[in-house]
């Protein structure tokens, strides 16, 4: 049984997340992930799939509604990067409920390193069956911008056959985060329920929470 205490979440987490939480870092180790996304999802050049999760908690004190999420409850984000296999590869976990994954995403580390380069994304090359570049990408929804390195789906409105065939296998890809989402929930039922600790007790919870799953699951 997993007790839910401190001691024992900072214990697991001191022990394996070093171990198990390592995004990759070489053209060759992002390379595999993309190979994967196209093997198991059909979507090629995907380096992993993008989304946050709010975490029900109690109002903090003297909070106001920073930690009011536009669900209409309290929490905190976990914003995390998953593989093809559904494995965690990175996580920022703490954002306050009122923010928005874009805004989380884009002043987290992960971002930085797209930005400037050291994240070790191979060359743009070009799709399955052209002969035109393309660069790798994360998959998200419409909560995230359009970028070079990040790829959302099409307005709903007006949309033509291909651009609805793409939103649809891109969806494909990006619900696996979704469902890393749910397989973690039900693994440690905690997160669905209100946690009454403080929020930095709550993102102490869910990283163990995480780690211990990715542990598992290798």
């Amino acid at each position: 049984m997993f007790l839910l205490i401190p001691e024992v979440c900072q214990a697991t987490i001191d022990e394996y997340k070093d171990e198990v939480m390592k995004y990759p870092t070489t053209p060759e180790e992002w390379r595999a992930i993309s190979d994967n996304f196209m093997e198991r999802w059909n979507f090629p050049h995907t380096c992993g799939a993008l989304d946050g999760k709010h975490v029900n908690c109690k109002c903090p004190p003297n909070s106001g509604s920073l930690y009011y999420n536009y669900k209409g409850f309290y929490s905190v984000v976990l914003m995390a990067l998953v593989d093809a296999d559904y494995k965690f590869i990175w996580a920022d976990i703490g954002g306050m409920g009122s923010a928005s994954d874009a805004q989380i995403y884009n002043a987290s580390e992960l971002n930085k390193c797209v930005e400037d380069g050291s994240l070790g994304f191979p060359d743009p090359d070009p799709l399955p069956n052209d002969n035109q570049d393309v660069p790798y990408f994360f998959v998200g929804d419409d909560a995230f911008a359009l970028r070079p390195n990040m790829m959302k789906p099409y307005s709903l409105r007006s949309m033509t056959r291909p651009e609805r065939i793409l939103n649809y296998r891109l969806s494909r890809a990006r619900k696996v985060v979704e469902n890393a989402f749910g397989i973690l929930a039900n693994r440690f039922q905690v997160l669905l329920s209100t946690m009454q600790q403080q929020p930095v007790i709550v993102k102490l919870i869910v990283t163990a929470c995480m780690t211990a799953a990715v542990r598992w699951l290798i």
